[in-house]
């Protein structure tokens, strides 16, 4: 039977895969129709819609899934949604921070879902404001490391606005002013450099480092937040070494 016992885990395995894929594919369809309802459903004059989409592509959303999200947001066919946008401040182990980004056509649900996921999970409710000051909102793009340098991003991004470059060993982050964000993409993009996404985002001034029961503390609460439906990212200020990263991975 250890054959068939090794099928059912590998079969349990990819269903928790495509059930995360699923998930993924909703939220990025949500960013597609707030994107698309904010600024319009036309990419070329919409750069956050541009980015949404690529993003989307990037992670291979069907290309009839966003067409069909652009024209719900932009009130196309009276398909139109509206969506809520609500920021959640939470105190999780090790004296972590966390904001917690909800898109929801339902604000009463997110608050009770967000709720029940931090008080589960080792984590306490902030007040407003008192989490919030520890991030400052930039433009962050994700360059994948194959087949570049960070001579060559640096290059083509230092007169854009960008203001550092972070390795990450399979990927560089392009940290900007929130405002500077296009002008970046743009950049990489005339410089012939492949980039996985380009979004605004929440950047930590301070950095908490944790060992591995407070990191795997950690992992199990944004793990949590990010299954919720209306949930749509976990920002936080956790570091996890490479160190912590291995015994994770070995667990």
């Amino acid at each position: 039977m250890s054959g068939h016992s090794k099928w059912a885990t590998t079969k349990h395995k990819k269903a928790a895969i495509d059930a995360k894929r699923g998930k993924m594919f909703a939220k990025l369809i949500k960013t597609i129709e707030v994107a698309a309802r904010t600024g319009g459903p036309d990419p070329d004059g919409n750069p956050t819609l541009y980015d949404a989409i690529q993003k989307a592509k990037k992670s291979s959303v069907p290309n009839d899934n966003i067409d069909r999200a652009v024209k719900r947001g932009g009130g196309i066919g009276g398909d139109a949604v509206d969506y809520t946008t609500i920021m959640y401040e939470v105190y999780g182990p090790s004296g972590v921070a966390l904001l917690v980004e909800c898109l929801t056509d339902n604000k009463n649900r997110a608050a009770m879902e967000v709720r029940t996921a931090v008080s589960r999970n080792g984590g306490t409710l902030a007040d407003p404001g008192s989490v919030a000051y520890l991030f400052h909102r930039k433009g962050v793009v994700q360059v994948p490391a194959q087949d570049t340098t960070e001579d060559d991003i640096l290059l083509a991004v230092l007169d854009a606005g960008a203001e550092e470059v972070k390795d990450h060993g399979e990927s560089f982050e392009v940290i900007s002013e929130a405002s500077d964000l296009v002008a970046v993409r743009s950049a990489l993009q005339e410089a012939g450099l492949d980039y996985d996404s380009a979004e605004a985002s929440f950047v930590p001034s301070v950095e908490v480092p944790v060992d591995v029961d407070g990191a795997k503390k950690v992992v199990k609460l944004v793990d949590a937040l990010e299954d919720l439906d209306d949930v749509q990212n976990v920002f936080s200020n956790v570091d996890i070494s490479d160190d912590v990263l291995a015994e994770l991975d070995e667990d």
